[in-house]
């Protein structure tokens, strides 16, 4: 939810509007570290992602990590910081405490539902580690 919230008071000022973190789990899709606005069902389910989004009326975001071939890990948002410009979220996985089990490549993600009532094009969003090490960005278009 604290990305959500760190969207929605950058992209609405005072106004308020609901946002939900709708879903965290695993998916098989291929591919790396991304972060994705996505703006029609064909788009989640090229994702992997089952969730019933109404795009009519919303967008979602999507933050994936990976790949991982040991199963267990799972995504922590640690801090989000918003201007008017950009959205700065740091996150990193953590790792299973008993090392895990062998598993297909898989990758973890957060998606968060945001009406589109708050959407602007132009804003920057970018994921790093706590360290500062890039994962993901993007610029919602």
């Amino acid at each position: 939810m604290p990305l959500a919230v760190a969207v929605l008071l950058l992209l609405t000022g005072c106004r308020e509007v609901r946002v939900q973190t709708l879903a965290v789990g695993t998916t098989a899709g291929p591919g790396g570290n991304a972060i994705i606005v996505v703006r029609d069902p064909t788009t989640l389910a090229h994702l992997g992602i089952k969730a019933p989004v109404r795009f009519k009326g919303e967008f979602g975001v999507v933050l994936l990590m990976g790949p991982h071939s040991r199963s267990g890990y799972r995504q922590v948002i640690e801090s989000i910081r918003a201007s008017d410009q950009r959205v700065r979220v740091v996150a990193f996985e953590q790792a299973p405490a008993d090392g895990g089990e062998p598993a297909s490549d898989y990758r973890t993600y957060t998606l968060w539902i945001v009406p589109n009532s708050v959407y602007r094009s132009g804003i920057r969003v970018e994921v790093v580690t706590p360290s500062d090490d890039a994962i993901a960005q993007t610029v919602l278009p």
